[in-house]
């Protein structure tokens, strides 16, 4: 298929590299052209503004830090609803909040297009391990039209149902999960220093047996090792997930308490100016307030 890519962090040009690896032809854009330069090499079209972007196929791919990033990029002049032609498909993947996402597939609906919701559960090492899963939300059959570049860039696709917004909440939900499933063991390890245990064993006892589940493993090791400057998910990023969580709970009157400490975890790291590190910090705000070092 012929498809065009708006968005070059890290995940993105994973995702990108995947589908040209699959024989995809690919048009990328992105505000920093450097960034294209890798893509380039590898087969892709590099294009100069979204509307080339947005006319080069069938879809087109946006994988945006946020939700303003995204309004910008589909509601500009020359952006994705004026440029994307009729019939055309926006594969929305980055982590949006569930209002964004409605108001944009009835904007897109409008105009002949219609949106996707394609969120990805994974870091940006696994998407190019083809390790990851894609969370898909839409019109079955656009969906169906959109599998062979699901089964590009994952190892498998998850329908959420006709709506765009159902993806968007399974994201949501799995990442408010796994960022509690942190906070538990970033718990659960200060715990075990303050009793003079290593965490090098905690991370054995816990890996080898109810919890031997890679989220465990790799936000584990992360954690026992420090290595909080190698982010696949930075802080900053999790915050801003913990609070779009949060605003899909009492939109629809669904309290969720522990994701309230997992939020104010976050906002300490950022506000102590790691933000930019690996959302794994959680557990050495964890550490400092247990007196730990």
């Amino acid at each position: 298929m012929k498809v065009g890519f708006i968005g070059l962090g890290r995940m993105g040009t994973a995702m990108a590299q995947r589908l040209l690896q699959a024989g995809h032809e690919v048009a990328v854009f992105n505000r920093t052209p450097a960034k294209a330069k890798p893509l380039a090499d590898a087969g892709a079209t590099v294009v100069s503004s979204i509307r080339e972007a947005a006319a080069f196929g069938e879809a087109v791919f946006t994988m945006l830090t946020d939700d303003a990033a995204v309004e910008d990029v589909a509601r500009q002049q020359g952006g994705l609803l004026e440029a994307l032609p009729k019939g055309g498909i926006h594969i929305c993947s980055g982590t949006h909040g569930v209002g964004v996402i409605r108001a944009l597939t009835a904007a897109h609906q409008e105009r002949g297009q219609t949106l996707i919701a394609a969120p990805i559960l994974g870091r940006p090492e696994q998407v190019l391990a083809g390790a990851v899963g894609v969370v898909a939300g839409g019109p079955a059959g656009v969906i169906e039209r959109s599998a062979p570049l699901f089964a590009a860039i994952g190892r498998r696709t998850f329908e959420a149902g006709s709506e765009p917004a159902a993806a968007t909440s399974l994201k949501l939900a799995n990442n408010f999960v796994l960022g509690c499933a942190i906070e538990a063991m970033g718990e659960g390890f200060a715990l075990i220093r303050k009793y003079g245990v290593a965490p090098e064993v905690f991370y054995d006892v816990m890996t080898d047996g109810l919890f031997a589940a890679p989220a465990y493993k790799v936000y584990g090791k992360i954690i026992v090792d420090e290595s909080y400057d190698k982010a696949g998910q930075m802080a900053v990023n999790g915050l801003k997930d913990a609070k779009l969580a949060l605003d899909a709970g009492e939109t629809m009157n669904v309290p969720l308490p522990s994701g309230q400490v997992w939020h104010d975890r976050l906002a300490a790291a950022v506000a102590r100016g790691e933000g930019e590190k690996d959302w794994a910090v959680m557990a050495l705000e964890q550490a400092r307030e247990s007196g730990l070092t």
